[in-house]
């Protein structure tokens, strides 16, 4: 290890802002915490340049080890407290932490965690209060986790288990369904647990070595009828045997709420939605939605009835529930294919569908549940921004490698001014020849927006045709974040549109650095394949920081997040100067903690893949 690396670690306890991984590596996922003046984000008393604020991030590790999160102090760029991520022994987050959010009282943070991808793992909801307002580190609460017990009709007990090759038949007791209320069987290709089978005389029955509880783990469903399903299962010539039982985990993936005691997460796999009680930490109740969803949002509790709607990926729709009791409400007009990112109007009466199939921007009409217009985006988009501050939306497309914006109202119906959104640009991320953020295709896959109104950020990035199937040998990446105008809509330094991203100081990068190998797990699925937990959201992701003095940018193929500072000369420590826009530093990612080590016998390091940002 350098000296320089080792210094950073011992100072800074670990030098990342926020670490989500696949494989070995760790990913980034940051939350700007909300205002000042409530705990969790108090108000600076220490006279820095900045507000005091901070982010806080979660991440996955190695197989078998338990994802962690962590607290950075925004104004030191520093982290002030982290979970446990080295010992599965320790209270920490799970396996494949997918989402987090920081609750609207600030006074803790939440994070689900789709254990179950991993054969053996368990599917959580974790949570922990933040460090308050100190001179010193205290670290985070201790971590605490929420069961997710499954809904009727997606648990029963085994009559029998057997296997021929590889293909294992289970006997069922009773039928498993996605849908209990419509007796719909749990469908090809979902997940299913397999517990409590054990093989007796393990030893005699099978060529050595023998695992007495083989059956047992996590596998996709491969056939199944009313009493019977198959899988496939790695370990061929197992015994025939009796008992256990088989359940559909739930695989969460998202969280959303904007109650004080209340939690809405996301379950992939089970196809539903669990309340959480955030004051006795147990689920309350749950309802089932459609087909796998992959985002959610809950319109302001201000609102007359407040209520939750849910992107489903997998059924093309969008449901719409009662925060009070989870009831539906019929969602009319809705015909999208691929729903993926949902977000809500701060006043509670519109919310935004972006449709991955066909691409679309829907609004429905949040008193009605009507859909109220549908304006095209291109197949692919991936994900909506909405700035509350302009008031405008913005939609990234990597497939046709374009930014849509859009104001929320000011459409026209028949001629006639009307609450719709209207399209303000369509950026081409390779127009504008010398001065274009891309000299050849690229992927914009997330925007950010200062709270000032000033400036907005979009992450993208190009890659070699060795990338398209994954590869690591030819495949190159290319990390680009550009700064945008807010009133104009153009590149804000037509000179240079891009940040430069690797610093040489980070001990990783050389001196004009701009590319980075790729790595296989950082790859997102290739169009038209779509999001399964524990894959890759979003390669590169970008937020900002509550008081406009900080953008963020995590890149999962380099290992590191790209602190770049928004505002004239401050970089948070006396006597240094950085222009806006511009990289103040890498935070390298640490270590996996699985003993792998690099070519050069370095330990293996940990790659950003997904960020988020909180209330």
């Amino acid at each position: 290890m350098s000296v320089r690396r080792a210094v950073l670690l011992a100072a800074m306890t670990l030098p990342i802002l926020v670490w989500m991984a696949c494989g070995q590596v760790y990913r980034p996922v940051v939350i700007p915490c909300s205002t000042g003046g409530v705990p969790g984000c108090p108000v600076e008393s220490n006279p820095q340049p900045s507000n005091f604020h901070t982010v806080f991030g979660i991440a996955t590790n190695s197989p078998n080890y338990p994802g962690g999160a962590m607290q950075i102090d925004v104004a030191g760029d520093s982290v002030i407290g982290e979970t446990p991520t080295s010992s599965p022994s320790e209270p920490n987050l799970g396996d494949v932490p997918t989402h987090a959010v920081i609750a609207t009282t600030d006074a803790r943070v939440f994070v689900a965690s789709a254990g179950s991808v991993v054969p053996g793992g368990v599917d959580v909801v974790s949570y922990f209060t933040p460090v308050f307002q100190t001179t010193t580190s205290s670290g985070l609460g201790p971590v605490g986790t929420i069961g997710l017990q499954s809904l009727v009709g997606e648990s029963t007990s085994i009559i029998a288990l057997s296997e021929v090759g590889n293909v294992v038949t289970a006997t069922l007791k009773t039928p498993l369904y996605s849908n209990p209320a419509t007796s719909t069987l749990v469908s090809v290709g979902a997940a299913v647990a397999i517990s409590g089978a054990f093989i007796p005389n393990c030893s005699l029955t099978n060529a050595p070595p023998c695992n007495p509880n083989a059956y047992n783990g996590t596998f996709p469903i491969t056939a199944i009828t009313l009493t019977t399903l198959q899988y496939t299962d790695t370990t061929a010539g197992l015994a025939p045997i009796t008992g256990g039982a088989a359940s559909i985990p739930g695989q969460p993936v998202y969280l959303a709420s904007t109650e004080s005691t209340e939690m809405y997460v996301a379950n992939f796999n089970s196809n539903s939605v669990a309340k959480i009680d955030t004051t006795t930490n147990v689920v309350t109740n749950a309802a089932m939605v459609g087909v796998n969803p992959v985002s959610m949002a809950e319109t302001p509790t201000t609102t007359a009835t407040p209520k939750l709607y849910v992107a489903n990926q997998g059924s093309n729709t969008v449901s719409s529930l009662n925060t009070a009791d989870l009831s539906a409400n019929l969602v009319t007009g809705f015909t999208g294919i691929t729903p993926v990112w949902v977000v809500a109007r701060n006043d509670g009466q519109k919310v935004y569908v972006l449709t991955q199939g066909d691409g679309q921007l829907v609004t429905i009409d949040v008193p009605t549940d009507t859909v109220t217009s549908s304006l095209p985006v291109g197949a692919g988009a991936n994900f909506i921004y909405f700035d509350p501050y302009l008031n405008r939306l913005y939609v990234t497309n990597p497939v046709t490698g374009t930014v849509y914006v859009f104001g929320d109202t000011g459409g026209l119906v028949n001629g006639v001014a009307s609450d719709i959104p209207v399209q303000l640009a369509a950026i081409d991320m390779t127009a504008g020849g010398s001065s274009a953020p891309c000299s050849t295709t690229c992927m914009p896959v997330s925007v950010t927006a200062l709270e000032n109104g000033t400036r907005f950020y979009v992450a993208s990035y190009q890659q070699t045709a060795g990338c398209a199937v994954g590869g690591t040998g030819s495949c190159v990446i290319t990390p680009i974040l550009t700064v945008f105008n807010a009133n104009t809509l153009g590149v804000e330094y037509p000179s240079s549109p891009n940040v430069t991203l690797l610093s040489p100081n980070s001990t990783t990068f050389t001196a004009g650095q701009t590319t980075v190998p790729g790595v296989s797990a950082c790859a997102p699925p290739v169009a038209p394949a779509l999001y399964t937990p524990g894959a890759t959201r979003f390669r590169v992701f970008t937020v900002s920081s509550v008081d406009s003095s900080r953008v963020y940018m995590s890149m999962c193929d380099a290992g590191a997040v790209a602190v770049i500072n928004t505002t004239d000369g401050n970089t948070n420590n006396p006597g240094t100067t950085v222009a806006p826009d511009s990289l103040v530093i890498d935070l390298l990612a640490g270590f996996s903690g699985s003993g792998a080590v690099q070519s050069n016998g370095e330990p293996a390091p940990q790659n950003p893949i997904f960020l988020f940002t909180g209330q």
